[in-house]
């Protein structure tokens, strides 16, 4: 059997990898459209912006591992087609590559700024637009952010914390309201404002100039440089074109095979029949990255695979550590344990007093104690679950 895998990020890597540690020895390639080798992304709004990272950490393996392990690398390659009849990946060069499995894992693209003047805006995607960043601001950089959620306001907490002027503008009343309600969007807004950053909340950008971002309301926020965070679309075109059945990404099922049981996606475009929460999911989140990247590999290797990981997801904006775990509509109800206003705590979403998720704030090592307590799916009694006094795994007696 040959095994072709598209995509050159993370959820790529994962995949080759376990497909190898599966014990798999026949062909695998690997097409990317980067010239880098796949790498990770959370360091490029973190640890990359701020400087603290080595330039090679990002990158999930070294250039020797895809020698070592037989991986037949192919990056700067564009797939222009994916032919199910012929089981062949068409190259931009000509080239095309059989496949007997064959997994997409083609991730994302950051939506431009649609206004004029929005290309102006630098993205945050690649390794190279995290450079480019980084080289383009200063201390003395008045910057502005479009955007308040996860990588706006990554890029922001990096860029004040070198030095630079930051703005933040967003279209809700909080920065990740829509994410994480009123109560837990305010601890950002607090944070932010807390360390000297500017939030132009409840409004949208109409206009970018050469020195200037223009607001609705016709304010002019001085720029030197502007960032737009503003979302991703997930990168479905080949799966469109090949016929396989899109909606809100490739619909696959819990072993993350698509309408085509020889082709499966992972990562950011993959929208799951989650084992757990019962329902479609779609994350574009590094976690879920690693996990489908790897879930694929053993469904593509005729393993027994029903994905269920519960979604998952970090951030590190200043002196502020978060980890969120599960899945909450925004009319959950919210209860906490620890002390928010010095930012360190626990919340947690409950429905119908059942916990569905739960974000630990610079307190460590408890996110599996709150997927357990998801997993449960058991009634909390909410007094011993604020109660810092009571352990967090002996919550459910």
């Amino acid at each position: 059997m040959s095994y072709v895998v598209v995509g050159g990020g993370l959820a790529a890597a994962k995949a080759v990898e376990a497909l190898r540690d599966e014990g798999y020895q026949g062909p695998v390639t690997l097409i990317g459209a980067e010239t880098d080798r796949p790498y990770e992304r959370p360091p490029l709004s973190k640890g990359l912006l701020l400087g603290t990272d080595e330039p090679d950490s990002p990158f999930v393996h070294s250039l020797a591992w895809y020698d070592e392990h037989h991986v037949d690398l192919r990056l700067g390659a564009t797939v222009t087609a994916v032919d199910r009849s012929a089981r062949v990946v068409r190259l931009a060069g000509g080239d095309e590559i059989a496949y007997e499995r064959l997994l997409l894992a083609t991730g994302s693209s950051p939506r431009p700024l649609p206004v004029p003047g929005g290309e102006r805006a630098l993205l945050l995607r690649t390794l190279a637009d995290s450079h480019r960043i980084s080289e383009a601001v200063t201390p003395a950089t008045r910057l502005v952010v479009v955007g308040a959620g996860w990588i706006g306001l990554e890029v922001a907490a990096a860029m004040r914390s070198r030095g630079a002027q930051v703005t933040v503008v967003g279209a809700t009343a909080l920065p990740l309201q829509k994410v994480l309600g009123d109560e837990m969007a305010s601890v950002f807004a607090d944070l932010h404002r807390a360390h000297g950053t500017e939030l132009r909340l409840g409004t949208h950008v109409t206009e970018v100039t050469a020195t200037e971002v223009v607001l609705a309301d016709g304010t002019r926020l001085p720029a030197d440089v502007v960032v737009a965070g503003i979302g991703v679309t997930p990168n479905v075109g080949l799966a469109t074109e090949a016929g396989l059945t899109v909606d809100n990404g490739v619909l696959v099922s819990s072993s993350l095979a698509s309408s085509d049981p020889d082709i499966f996606a992972a990562g950011d475009i993959a929208n799951i029949e989650h084992a757990f929460l019962g329902h479609r999911v779609r994350v574009e989140h590094w976690d879920v990255a690693i996990h489908t990247g790897q879930a694929a590999a053993r469904a593509m290797l005729g393993r027994e695979v029903a994905y269920d990981r519960l979604p998952y997801f970090f951030t590190d904006q200043y002196d502020l550590g978060m980890e969120y775990t599960g899945s909450a509509p925004l009319d959950a109800e919210v209860l906490v344990r620890g002390d928010v206003g010095a930012r360190e705590f626990i919340a947690f979403w409950l429905v119908d007093g059942r916990v569905v998720a739960g974000m630990n704030v610079n307190i460590w090592d408890v996110a599996d104690r709150i997927g357990d307590l998801i997993r449960s799916r058991a009634v909390i009694d909410r007094k011993r679950l604020t109660d810092p006094a009571v352990e967090l795994g002996s919550v459910l007696g």
